[in-house]
């Protein structure tokens, strides 16, 4: 069974910069795709970012060139760096890793973190 923790989020003010960091208890971040997704108060999950086996990356529209995401297979863990963050990036972010190599973006992931706190403010 995987296990992620995330850690990295806090309160910052808006065009600020955040770096999440997501632990796996398994070297599942060199073998799997791996994903940050967030969930606002009132909205549904939205996928953030997927990084794959082989280090190809996906975002949403919504971040693209603000966001990073990135894997350190040797420490097995992720990473999401958040730059130029704005109010509407407030969301509970969550690590997630799935058990398929590629295509990583719009699938099922099957192991989740509890997640960690990312507030903007105006």
């Amino acid at each position: 069974q995987v296990q992620l923790v995330e850690s990295g989020g806090g309160s910052v003010q808006a065009g600020g910069s955040l770096r999440l960091s997501c632990a796996a208890s398994t070297s599942t971040s060199s073998r799997y795709c791996m994903a940050w997704f967030r969930q606002a108060p009132g909205k549904e999950r939205e996928e953030v970012a997927t990084i794959s086996r082989a280090g190809s990356t996906t975002y949403a529209d919504s971040v693209k060139g603000r966001f990073t995401i990135s894997k350190d297979n040797a420490k097995n863990t992720l990473y999401l760096q958040m730059n130029s963050l704005k109010p509407e990036d407030t969301a509970m972010y969550y690590c997630a890793g799935g058990d398929y190599a590629f295509y990583c973006s719009g699938r099922v992931y099957n192991y989740w973190g509890q997640g960690t706190q990312v507030t903007v403010s105006s």
